[in-house]
């Protein structure tokens, strides 16, 4: 899927350079240098997603998969420095107007490249979510973006081709070069929490609605989870509580049936490191088991698992309902 990111983004660069090569506007050497840092980013996105690809060694027990974050950080800072550069060019051109020229062709090539960005760039997310790789989001969502710059450049040539105004060209530059910044700083910010392992609420979020939707009556609690992410492999671990007079290969059954669920719901690429807990007498209450033999006290309610009691690091009891 990356060698397809980065055939694209050769081959509308140079649609692009044409373009600009036509017409000599501002605004389309933003959207050329933009496609620059997508021809850029798209090999250091291939290569990050070789290496993270390679096995396992001694040197990297979890293997290679952060890279892609520094993959993604790479690419973020090159998109700041072209809308930097963009911004710097429109205002030496607002100051010194030139004419534009062969703008009916200049339309037409940037138009067919904002078709291109789009379908690409949907299909490079697509792929990405699917696979958990930050590297071919980054990229794919870059490309998406692009989209919506480049159609905001067609339309202001648009409006210059029928006004004439030339300082319009120089003004669509700069507003789509503070566009590419911010989009330049969302991807900086999405790496260097990758890279700290910061939470990721909304994974969280959705793998606990799973835990909490396929729960079994043997799987009493669950507290001090954590997801860590290295590229397309998730590393979850987590404190399961079974009933105490589980045997060994009972409550080891349960682990299966657990990373079963988890991997049918988010890919194959999730290693899982589970510690089981015996359950106590305080956590009756909150077990809904039936039948059991060893109930110590009347069941009274199913705590409802979140984020917030998931993720702490306390055994669940009766006083956790309150």
């Amino acid at each position: 899927m990356q060698w397809l990111v980065v055939s694209v983004g050769l081959t509308l660069f140079a649609i692009k350079v044409l373009a600009w090569w036509l017409t000599d506007s501002v605004a389309v050497l933003t959207d050329a240098m933009e496609s620059t840092v997508n021809v850029m980013a798209g090999f250091i996105g291939l290569y990050s997603l070789y290496l993270s690809a390679r096995p396992r060694d001694r040197e990297h027990p979890y293997g290679h998969g952060k890279v892609e974050f520094i993959s993604a950080g790479i690419e973020g800072a090159l998109i700041t420095i072209a809308g930097l550069l963009i911004i710097f060019e429109a205002l030496k051109r607002l100051q010194t107007p030139q004419p534009i020229g062969n703008l009916d062709e200049g339309i037409f090539l940037v138009a067919i490249s904002a078709v291109a960005n789009f379908i690409v760039g949907w299909i490079a997310v697509r792929q990405g979510r699917k696979n958990n790789s930050l590297a071919l989001v980054a990229s794919g969502s870059h490309l998406q973006s692009d989209t919506w710059t480049t159609l905001g450049i067609v339309g202001g040539l648009f409006l210059l081709r029928f006004t004439g105004w030339l300082w319009v060209d120089s003004l669509v530059a700069i507003i789509f070069a503070i566009v590419i910044i911010f989009t330049g700083y969302r991807i900086v910010r999405s790496s260097i929490a990758g890279v700290m392992d910061e939470a990721d609420e909304q994974l969280l979020a959705r793998l606990v609605d799973c835990l909490q939707k396929n729960r079994r009556e043997n799987w009493i609690d669950i507290h001090n989870l954590r997801i860590i992410k290295y590229g397309a492999v998730l590393h979850l671990d987590f404190h399961l509580t079974v009933p105490w007079y589980l045997s060994v290969k009972e409550a080891h059954s349960e682990l299966d049936d657990i990373e079963a669920t988890v991997q049918k719901h988010f890919g194959t690429s999730v290693e899982m490191f589970v510690h089981t807990d015996p359950c106590r007498p305080a956590a009756c209450p909150i077990c809904q088991k039936t039948n059991c033999p060893e109930r110590k006290k009347p069941f009274v309610k199913t705590l409802t698992w979140t984020v917030d009691n998931i993720s702490s690091n306390q055994r669940h009891s009766e006083d956790s309902l309150l």
